[in-house]
């Protein structure tokens, strides 16, 4: 005490004026209510959208395009069906940003079955599955998707994104191990956060990585799920699937094929990687897939043996319970297209060979295509976002509408191009496209 007031007594007049000052301010803090308090401390890009520092990023992105005349490529609208060519603007251009793979989408016999199902059952079930939104087509368009896939059973999600997340989190929970590859869709990484499961990501396409990995977690966990897709979607390769299930037979682990780019496209008829490997159907445990490629719909779907799919059919909150069931526009279009695709398998041997022409004259070129190889997807791989930008520019002004794909998608070292190939493309159409590709890429380097 004594100290304190010979401090206070050596202190100059303008010392004790700002002790004072601080001692009121302290004060005046301390009395404050705390929704005061609370209304001082909370900073605005907290509750403005406007200053979210996402979004501000994202203005960022779009002001340094306009500064190297970029045009924003995204969400163009485009004014009739998206094929092997498509009309924005009154333009029409050699299109490679969709993946109507076996030209389904606007096929008449396609388009008939959902206008069809329209007038029978309206434009929406109108409720959940399970409590009167079943209709009979529903079932038919689950046992097509069963017999491709080569198993007992299937269910169809209004969502192909909502089917990886549904699925992987409402059947593993805390005490089970999910491993998945590194470059596995966003989806599926969701779906993995949402089960509260341990989650490992192994190297891309390594199933020795992955055994390993298994030989030293799986004694540490009940259920253990190894998830692959059937086509990676961002560089158009397959994995060596009969090398994945020795390992997950070796481990007695559960295996998942998101075969959103493989159903239709790989196997003499389309029916998928499975066939594509002359494997059998029951050796993998959930077959997921979407509507929305080659089958020209919109939904997802789950398939393996029947007991599986009754589970998930009555108690899993995303596919049944709390979601309205698939529309019958696009349960029947689906249905249409897969047996159309049965009908004339010539569509699936076409796309393969437009796909094999691609890459065979890409890779003459000289482009980078990367993993690509036997699939519809083929990238040609640049390494840097904005050279992406301008030479997708370039090719739109030239007639070929293709999307550039950037971080957070890829790796900024692996910025690209993305080419879906259709059973629809001539080899004309690849020849321009391809040898336009290489002849800006010359002029941009």
């Amino acid at each position: 005490m004594d100290n304190g007031k010979r401090k206070l007594a050596n202190m100059s007049p303008e010392e004790k004026r700002n002790l004072a000052k601080q001692l009121l301010q302290e004060q005046t803090h301390q009395t404050k209510t705390p929704s005061q308090q609370t209304e001082r401390e909370i900073q605005a890009e907290f509750y403005r959208f406007e200053l979210l520092s996402g979004y501000r990023e994202l203005q960022q992105q779009i002001e340094e395009m306009r500064r190297l005349n970029i045009q924003n490529p995204y969400f163009m609208a485009h004014e009739d069906v998206s094929n092997n060519t498509i009309s924005i603007a009154g333009r029409e251009y050699i299109n490679y940003s969709g993946y109507n793979y076996l030209g389904m989408s606007g096929d008449p016999i396609v388009s008939k079955a959902a206008k069809e199902a329209i007038d029978k059952y309206g434009t929406s079930v109108s409720a959940s599955r399970i409590v009167s939104g079943e209709i009979p087509i529903h079932s038919e368009l689950e046992q097509e998707l069963a017999n491709l896939a080569g198993v007992e059973s299937c269910l169809v999600f209004v969502s192909g994104y909502a089917t990886n997340v549904t699925t992987i989190g409402h059947l593993f929970g805390p005490k089970d191990l999910l491993l998945h590859d590194a470059l596995i869709h966003n989806s599926v990484v969701t779906g993995c956060q949402l089960s509260g499961a341990r989650r490992i990501p192994f190297p891309h396409n390594d199933w020795q990585a992955l055994d390993n990995l298994l030989a030293e977690n799986r004694r540490y966990h009940e259920r253990v799920l190894i998830i692959l897709e059937g086509v990676y979607s961002m560089d158009g390769d397959i994995p060596e699937l009969p090398k994945f299930i020795e390992v997950k037979k070796r481990h007695k682990a559960l295996l998942m094929v998101d075969e959103a780019h493989s159903a239709g496209v790989l196997g003499p008829r389309g029916f998928g990687i499975g066939e594509h490997f002359g494997i059998k159907g029951t050796d993998i445990d959930l077959w997921m897939g979407t509507l929305s490629k080659a089958f020209a719909s919109c939904g997802g779907y789950i398939a393996g043996c029947k007991e599986m799919v009754e589970y998930m059919k009555y108690l899993t909150p995303g596919a049944i319970l709390y979601s309205v069931g698939l529309s019958p526009s696009n349960t029947g279009a689906a249905l249409a297209a897969i047996r159309v695709m049965k009908a004339e398998p010539e569509r699936v041997s076409r796309l393969q060979a437009r796909s094999r022409f691609f890459l065979k004259r890409a890779q003459e070129r000289s482009l980078n295509t990367g993993l690509s190889g036997g699939s519809a997807v083929v990238p040609v791989i640049l390494g840097d976002s904005i050279k992406s930008l301008q030479l997708g520019q370039r090719l739109f002004e030239r007639g070929i509408n293709v999307q550039a794909m950037l971080y957070p998608s890829v790796p900024e070292e692996e910025a690209r191009l993305r080419f879906f190939i259709t059973a629809q493309h001539t080899e004309e159409q690849i020849k321009f496209t391809v040898d336009t590709v290489a002849e800006q890429l010359q002029e941009l380097r």
